[in-house]
């Protein structure tokens, strides 16, 4: 996803770089990282996953490219599998292969051999490609795209050209099964030089070390005067590095002295340092060799280094992210829980309308979990919600942030409908914790954050407010967050404040003239987490703020209204 260069089913048309990216608080408050947690056991995919749910983008065509290619994939279990697998062998080539290294002047032979197998296993993932995508039953934009691009490289004039280069490099790299060296001797017998006679197509016949001995020392006519071969010669493999009563080091010393007289037998080259060394070796011989073999395999090679399969892999952490919520919704469904596609609305006085919602954290919690209607529109674009302590107040509000951070990332909702107009970002102001207050104090605190965050806010951002301006005195709090409200209601910001200050929300229609008449366009509404008879229900309303009839309900479940107290007092003593 780099800079969303090459192919993309996330970021498409440069869209990367136009996206606003969640602050680590708002991941936080939103709880973005557990429920990342949740979909994969990953670190890794946990990471990449939240890297995709956290950059933001409001443009409604994007918006809606994502929610087409993820409806794909839903759909398509066994294309997303497909997939995925095809996805992993290439991420495994690009990882471990050879196309990071560089097709130097001074690559080996057997280096370069070992690059036209990759080559061919990349040829065979292009293809299977080009064969997944057109099995499946496509219908985003993203995904045809895509289509459109594999079968474009799938069809290249270039691309057969490749295959056509690497099967006939093939057909004759396969044929190198042996090489014969020769080695010129010093006075003292030992190896001084060591040269390549021929590469063959067959390997060398086994014999055994007697034999050897005999025939090429014993025997006078064995000592030839040039330096010819016939094709006689057999050999006995000896492994340099077996172990026997001696020790490596005993094999060792045999392997050495094999070199220094190499007629007695041939060695088997170990695992290892030392088989590196000794193939790098035999680059170094049979380049002479096969010099123009070798010319034509590094053309091959530079002319498609610039291959697709960067590209390609540039997708495999979307196609995870789109797969592992996938798997992630499917099971939920199938435990009877609801999930929606979003519908992208583009203009017009309504922001959103989200039916039958409930904050998907609960999942892991509860089995019977409430859910909510709610719309945001111009008359209604800032709610104050208030209601009993632990009635649902910060769980609805964490729920419509989570409904814009999944919708906005392509991902069905836990919703029943919802439509809405994407947002540019979402803002999150929660009570902050004690250590970092100490230079501020708890109030001053929350001010200066408030401030950063409101001059970060446009008319299309998300505002989410929990029991802000909460840590100081009710009179001090009301009146900085009347203030506030006013100003957010001037710039049409949609927002949610959760608070206890029910005196807030009951002003509500003092508040909407005044900020009508500074020229506000939007209002604010009065919601309210509904109780029964001091029973929390988990519902929210559009209403008047209960504040003292739920007090007053609270009390009389409990016995310590004024007539219950005095109904079951006991009797003074003097009486």
């Amino acid at each position: 996803m780099a800079g969303n260069k090459g192919l993309s089913i996330v970021f498409p048309e440069g869209s990367y770089d136009r996206c606003r990216v969640l602050s680590e608080t708002a991941v936080h408050d939103l709880g973005l990282d557990v429920i990342c947690r949740g979909l994969s056991n990953k670190e890794k995919e946990q990471s990449l996953i939240l890297g995709i749910m956290s950059r933001i983008t409001d443009d409604p065509e994007v918006v809606q490219f994502r929610l087409d290619v993820f409806e794909d994939i839903y759909n398509n279990p066994e294309f997303r599998e497909r997939m995925l697998g095809i996805l992993d062998k290439i991420e495994f080539l690009r990882d471990f292969g050879s196309f990071r290294r560089d097709n130097e002047e001074s690559s080996g032979t057997w280096d370069l051999v070992h690059r036209l197998e990759e080559i061919r296993d990349y040829i065979g993932y292009v293809e299977a490609l080009q064969q997944c995508l057109g099995d499946g039953n496509l219908k985003s934009k993203g995904l045809r795209d895509l289509k459109e691009r594999i079968d474009g490289i799938y069809n290249d004039s270039s691309f057969a050209q490749l295959k056509q280069d690497i099967a006939g490099l093939k057909a004759s790299t396969s044929n190198l099964k042996s090489v014969t060296l020769g080695v010129n001797l010093n006075e003292r017998f030992e190896a001084k030089e060591i040269g390549l006679i021929s590469v063959n197509s067959k390997a060398f016949s086994k014999s055994t070390i007697l034999e050897n001995f005999g025939n090429m020392i014993v025997r006078k006519d064995s000592i030839k005067e040039d330096v010819s071969w016939d094709g006689s010669m057999r050999f006995q493999p000896f492994s340099m590095g077996e172990e026997r009563a001696g020790g490596k080091m005993e094999g060792l010393a045999r392997a050495r002295m094999m070199i220094q007289n190499p007629v007695l037998m041939m060695a088997l080259v170990p695992d290892g340092d030392m088989g590196k060394d000794v193939t790098s070796h035999m680059d170094r011989i049979t380049d002479h060799m096969l010099g123009k073999t070798m010319r034509a395999v590094k053309e091959v090679l530079n002319k498609y280094t610039g291959l697709s399969i960067m590209d390609i892999t540039a997708l495999i952490p979307e196609f995870v992210y789109y797969v592992r919520w996938a798997e992630y919704i499917k099971r939920q469904v199938g435990k009877g829980r609801v999930f929606c596609k979003a519908s992208v609305l583009k203009a017009g006085g309504l922001r959103m309308k989200a039916g039958g919602f409930y904050n998907m954290r609960l999942l892991d919690f509860a089995d019977d979990i409430v859910d909510n209607d709610l719309d945001f529109d111009d008359g209604k674009s800032t709610y104050i919600l208030t209601g009993a302590n632990r009635g649902g107040k910060t769980t609805v509000t964490q729920a419509v942030g989570l409904l814009y951070v999944l919708a906005q990332g392509g991902i069905f909702v836990p919703a029943k409908e919802f439509a809405f107009r994407p947002v540019d970002c979402i803002f999150t102001h929660y009570p902050a914790d004690e250590d970092k207050t100490l230079d501020y104090g708890r109030l001053g605190e929350e001010c200066k954050r408030f401030r950063e965050l409101f001059g970060r806010c446009t008319d299309n951002s998300l505002l989410l407010l929990n029991e802000t301006f909460s840590t100081t005195s009710f009179e001090e709090g009301f009146f900085i967050a009347k203030d506030a409200v006013r100003a957010i209601l001037k710039k049409g910001t949609r927002c949610i404040y959760n608070t206890h200050m029910h005196k807030l929300a009951a002003d509500i229609d003092s508040l909407n003239r005044e900020s009508e008449a500074e020229g506000a366009k939007t209002k604010a509404a009065s919601l309210v987490a509904l109780s029964d008879g001091g029973e929390r229900s988990f519902k929210v309303k559009v209403a008047p703020p209960q504040g003292m009839s739920y007090a007053k309900d609270i009390a009389e479940k409990y016995g310590v209204t004024y007539e219950m107290l005095l109904k079951d007092a006991p009797k003074t003593a003097e009486s």
